[in-house]
């Protein structure tokens, strides 16, 4: 990266007003410094209440997500493609552009799983408050857990919190694997 393109990343970021940014591994630590981090800024930037338990709430779903759900595509090293991605490499922006607040993410999945994602987001998309609720409770009364311990209700959540339609995307990487970005706006 040239010493230009600092500059205009920061530009970028200071347009979008980012609070936060973040590429790399999601780990545990990172999940609660984030975590920390945004609960102090929120205490600071919002005064309502209500839209910073809103905020915190959909940003801890999505770190979840990322924490739960990065698929990793090992190292690409090995392949022609360049260095600059890493096993399980994920990427979070925070950001207040105006009256509202996003958080955005984007992380790894395998292409297996893109269309079942993407059913999973479009029929979330196609509800309303009521029917994302009883779809939450439905869900929480059967009880039935993934392979990673995740009961699939990320997603579900981060639109009844957010009040607003997911904005998602799936960018083809390999033939294994899409970069999927997910927008959340808040306000």
């Amino acid at each position: 990266m040239s010493l230009n393109s600092i500059y205009e990343l920061y530009q970028t970021m200071e347009r979008d007003h980012a609070m936060v940014s973040f590429k790399g591994e999601v780990t545990a630590d990172l999940l609660n410094s984030v975590l920390q981090i945004m609960e102090s800024k929120l205490g600071i930037l919002e005064k309502s209440t209500r839209t910073r338990k809103k905020v915190y709430n959909v940003l801890v779903e999505c770190l979840q997500n990322l924490y739960h759900h990065n698929d990793g595509i090992g190292s690409f090293r090995e392949q022609s493609f360049s260095d600059i991605y890493l096993p399980k490499t994920s990427i979070l922006i925070i950001s207040n552009p105006d009256d509202y607040y996003e958080v955005k993410t984007g992380n790894f999945v395998s292409l297996t799983k893109v269309k079942q994602l993407e059913e999973k987001i479009e029929n979330i998309n196609n509800l309303n408050r009521l029917q994302l609720r009883e779809l939450y409770k439905s869900i929480l009364f059967k009880g039935e857990m993934s392979q990673k311990g995740t009961a699939g209700l990320g997603l579900i959540d981060i639109a009844r919190k957010s009040g607003n339609k997911l904005e998602y995307s799936f960018l083809p990487i390999d033939e294994n694997f899409s970069f999927f970005c997910l927008n959340v706006k808040i306000n």
